[in-house]
C-alpha cells in the first residue's frame, strides 16, 4: 500500500481524505492557499506544504505546485477530492508523467465524461438513455434561439464543463435564451476554462437521481445503489439521500446496469457518479436520461457510505494502488436510510445570499468525523455524522464554496433518519454569519418531504416567496412562551445577587408576560411549578444566565432550544424558525399596549448590493427610465453572477458604484427618483 499520499483539496474533503488514510496507516500531505494557513486540514496532515495566494487560481488549480509539493514530500498518490483538478485530465496526465498515482479514475474516462456534449454521445452509443437536445457546438445567441425554438421550451442551457450549479440557466422564451445564454459562457469560461454550451430539453416534474459507481483496474464494476438529490437550488443540491423514496428495486437494476454499462464503455475505475434526470410525470420510472457522468468523490457519498458500509475513499485508495474490489453486485445491500444536509453560509431569511465571514461561534452536534466502529457502516455517533472543515472562530472566505459541514444522519428507516436530522439541526451552533439551519430544518419537517413526493422544482415551489421560518404549531409557541419566562424568571435571580443592585433583597418577579408573535401568554412560576395562563405546564430544563443553548423536556417530548437574549427578551431558535419573545413583568405588561410602535424607513427607492461582492456591470445610467424587473445590474459572489432587477418603475436619479467596484452588504448602489 501506499506510505504517503497528497490531497490536493481543502475542508471538510481534505479532513475525510485525512481520516481514511490514518485509519488506513498512510501518512498524508497537506497544500494550502494563504486563506487556509490555519485550516483543521492543514493541522491534521502529517505534513502541509504552503501552495500561494489565497484566490483558487493562483494556488489549488496550478497543477505544477502540487507536483512540486510531491516531489517535496515524497508523496506517492494524490488524492483531488472534487472540484479545483479532479476532473482535469492535463493534471491527471502530469502526475502520470512524473510516476506518481492519480487516486481517481483513468485519463480517457475524465476526458469522455468530462465533455458533457462527448459525454452523451457516448451514453448514446452505451445505449444508455439521453434526454433530447443539441450536442453540437453552439456559435452565438442567435444560434442558441433557433436550438431552443426547435427543442421546444423550456430547455436548459449548460456549460460543456460546467458542475457544482455553476454555468446553468433554465430558459422558458427567447427572452431567456437572449438573456442567460451569454452569461452561460462567461461562467463556464471563469469557472472551468471552456465557455462552450449546449442545450437540452427540460424535464417537466423532474427527479434528481444519482447512480454511485465503483470499478477496480481489473475490470469489475458494481453499482451501490441511488441518490436522491432532487432538492435543490438554482442547481446547487440542498439535500440528498439513499435510498431514494421513488426508485423501486425493477429501476434501480435497470439505471445500474446502464450506468455500469457506460462505466465500462469508457474502461472506468475508481468511484464515479453517473447522474440521471427521472420524469416524476411516469408512474412506471421507466423514463430516465443521462444527465452527466462524475468522474470524482461526489460531495454527497456520506450517505451511500451509511447505507452500503462501503467506505469510498478507501476503495479509491486501494484501486489506485491496484487491489481489486473484496465485493461482488450481490453483496451490495441497502441497509437502512441516510439523508445529508449541506449546512451553507448563506442568509435564507434574505433569498438565499452568500453569507461570508467570522464564525464567532461552531459548536457541531458531534465532533467532527468519527467512526462507531460499526460493522455495516461510518455513521457517526448515534446516527448523527458531520463532515466539516471549519472551526470556531475560523472565518468562510469569499475565495471558496460557502459549505460550513455536511450533516449526516441514518436510521432504520426514512422517518428517523429524518427525526435526527431536525433534532440535530436544533443542536448545531453557529454564530457569526447567515446560515440555512432554519431552512433544512423546516425541509425536513415539510409534508411534501415526508411523503417523498420530490422533484428539482420542491424549493421553487414550496417556497415561491422566499423562506420566513418553518411555520409553528400553537403547542410549540406554548412551550417556548414557558421557556421564556424559565429563562426570565433566572435571569432576573441573577441579576438581584450582583452587589449594589437597588433592591438588592427583593426577590425576583415571578410572573411574566410573554409575547410570541401574535400569540400572548401569562407565565408564572410558583413553588417550582410552571403554570401557562393558569394551568400547570410540564417543563423540565437547566439553564445558568450566559447559556446558548437549553436541552428542555416538554411534557414527553425533548426540545433543544438556541438562545440569544435581546433588548425586549429573548430570540429562541428551534424547529427551522427563529421567534422572538417579548417578555415583560406581569404588573407591567399592561402598558405595552401604550408604546408606540418604530416603523422602519422606506429603503425601495434605493438599489441595494445584497451581498458582498464585485460589481460586474451597471446597466442603466442616471436619467435612464426603468421598469419593474428590468435589469440594472450584476453582482458576483461566490463564483455566481447575481443579476440585480429593478422592484418598480421610475427614473434613476443617482448612481453610487461603478464596475469593478468591491461592495459590501446593505451598500447603496443606484437611487431612484
Amino acid at each position: 500500500m501506499f506510505k504517503k499520499i497528497l490531497i490536493a483539496n481543502r475542508g471538510e474533503i481534505a479532513c475525510r481524505v485525512i481520516k481514511t488514510a490514518r485509519h488506513m496507516g498512510i501518512e498524508t500531505v497537506a497544500v494550502y492557499s494563504d486563506a487556509d494557513a490555519r485550516a483543521p486540514f492543514v493541522q491534521m496532515a502529517d505534513e502541509a506544504v504552503h501552495i500561494g495566494p489565497s484566490p483558487a487560481a493562483q494556488s489549488y488549480l496550478i497543477a505544477e505546485k502540487i507536483i512540486e509539493a510531491c516531489k517535496a514530500t515524497g508523496a506517492e498518490a494524490v488524492h483531488p477530492g472534487y472540484g479545483f483538478l479532479s476532473e482535469r485530465t492535463s493534471f491527471a496526465e502530469a502526475l502520470e508523467a512524473e510516476g506518481i498515482a492519480f487516486i481517481g479514475p483513468p485519463v480517457n474516462a475524465i476526458a469522455a465524461m468530462g465533455d458533457k456534449i462527448e459525454s452523451k454521445k457516448l451514453a448514446m452509443q452505451a445505449g444508455v438513455n439521453v434526454v433530447p437536445g443539441f450536442v453540437g457546438e453552439i456559435d452565438d445567441t442567435e444560434h442558441a434561439v433557433r436550438i431552443s425554438e426547435e427543442i421546444g421550451y423550456p430547455v436548459m442551457m449548460k456549460a460543456s464543463a460546467g458542475g457544482g450549479g455553476k454555468g446553468m440557466r433554465l430558459a422558458y422564451s427567447e427572452q431567456d435564451v437572449r438573456e442567460g445564454f451569454e452569461a452561460v459562457k462567461r461562467e463556464g469560461l471563469n469557472s472551468f476554462g471552456d465557455d462552450r454550451v449546449f442545450i437540452e430539453k427540460f424535464i417537466l416534474n423532474p427527479r434528481h437521481i444519482e447512480i454511485q459507481i465503483l470499478g477496480d483496474k481489473h475490470g469489475n464494476i458494481l453499482y451501490l445503489n441511488e441518490r436522491e438529490c432532487s432538492i435543490q437550488r438554482r442547481h446547487q443540491k440542498v439535500v440528498e439521500e439513499a435510498p431514494s423514496p421513488f426508485v423501486t428495486p425493477k429501476m434501480r437494476k435497470a439505471m445500474g446496469e446502464q450506468c455500469v454499462a457506460l462505466s465500462k464503455a469508457v474502461g472506468y475505475y475508481s468511484a464515479g457518479t453517473v447522474e440521471l434526470i427521472v420524469s416524476g410525470a411516469d408512474p412506471s420510472g421507466e423514463s430516465f436520461y443521462f444527465l452527466e457522468m462524475n468522474t470524482r468523490l461526489q460531495v454527497e457519498h456520506p450517505v451511500t457510505e451509511c447505507i452500503t458500509g462501503i467506505d469510498l475513499v478507501e476503495q479509491m485508495i486501494r484501486v489506485a494502488y491496484g487491489e481489486k474490489l473484496a465485493m461482488t453486485q450481490d453483496d451490495i445491500k441497502i441497509d437502512g436510510w441516510a439523508i445529508e444536509n449541506r449546512v451553507y453560509a448563506e442568509d435564507p431569511y434574505r433569498g438565499f445570499l452568500p453569507s461570508t465571514g467570522r464564525l464567532t461561534r461552531y459548536r457541531p452536534p458531534v465532533a467532527g468525523w468519527t467512526d462507531d466502529g460499526a460493522e455495516n457502516g461510518r455513521r457517526g455517533v448515534d446516527g448523527i455524522r458531520v463532515d466539516d472543515g471549519v472551526y470556531d472562530g475560523g472565518e468562510v472566505s469569499m475565495f471558496y464554496d460557502p459549505m460550513i459541514a455536511k450533516l449526516i444522519t441514518w436510521g432504520l428507516n426514512r422517518d428517523v433518519a429524518a427525526d435526527l436530522q431536525i433534532a440535530a439541526l436544533d443542536r448545531f451552533e453557529i454564530e457569526g454569519l447567515g446560515h440555512n439551519i432554519d431552512f433544512v430544518s423546516a425541509i425536513m419537517q415539510h409534508p411534501r418531504f415526508r411523503s417523498g413526493e420530490l422533484t428539482t422544482g420542491f424549493i421553487a415551489e414550496e417556497y415561491p416567496d422566499g423562506f420566513h421560518g418553518a411555520a409553528a404549531e400553537a403547542g410549540l409557541v406554548k412551550s417556548l412562551a414557558a421557556i421564556a419566562g424559565f429563562l426570565a424568571t433566572a435571569e432576573a435571580d441573577r441579576a438581584r445577587q450582583v452587589d449594589g443592585q437597588l433592591g438588592g433583597p427583593l426577590p425576583p418577579p415571578s410572573r411574566w408576560q410573554v409575547k410570541i408573535g401574535e400569540a400572548v401568554h401569562d407565565i408564572e412560576m410558583d413553588d417550582g411549578a410552571i403554570l401557562v395562563d393558569g394551568e400547570e405546564f410540564a417543563l423540565s430544563m437547566e439553564y445558568i444566565p450566559g447559556d446558548r443553548l437549553v436541552e428542555a423536556e416538554v411534557g414527553d417530548e425533548e426540545l433543544a432550544v438556541k438562545i440569544v437574549k435581546t433588548r425586549t427578551g429573548f430570540k429562541l431558535t428551534t424547529r427551522g424558525a427563529s421567534h422572538n419573545a417579548r417578555v415583560l413583568p406581569g404588573h407591567i405588561a399592561h402598558l405595552a399596549a401604550h408604546m408606540v410602535e418604530k416603523i422602519p424607513p422606506d429603503l425601495s427607492k434605493y438599489l441595494i448590493c445584497p451581498m458582498p461582492g464585485l460589481i460586474t456591470a451597471v446597466h442603466v445610467s442616471v436619467g435612464d427610465k426603468v421598469e419593474a424587473g428590468q435589469p440594472l445590474a450584476i453582482v458576483e459572489a461566490m463564483k455566481m453572477e447575481n443579476i440585480l432587477r429593478a422592484e418598480k418603475a421610475g427614473v434613476v436619479k443617482s448612481i453610487h458604484a461603478t464596475a469593478g467596484e468591491s461592495l459590501a452588504v446593505d451598500a447603496v448602489i443606484l437611487e431612484m427618483e
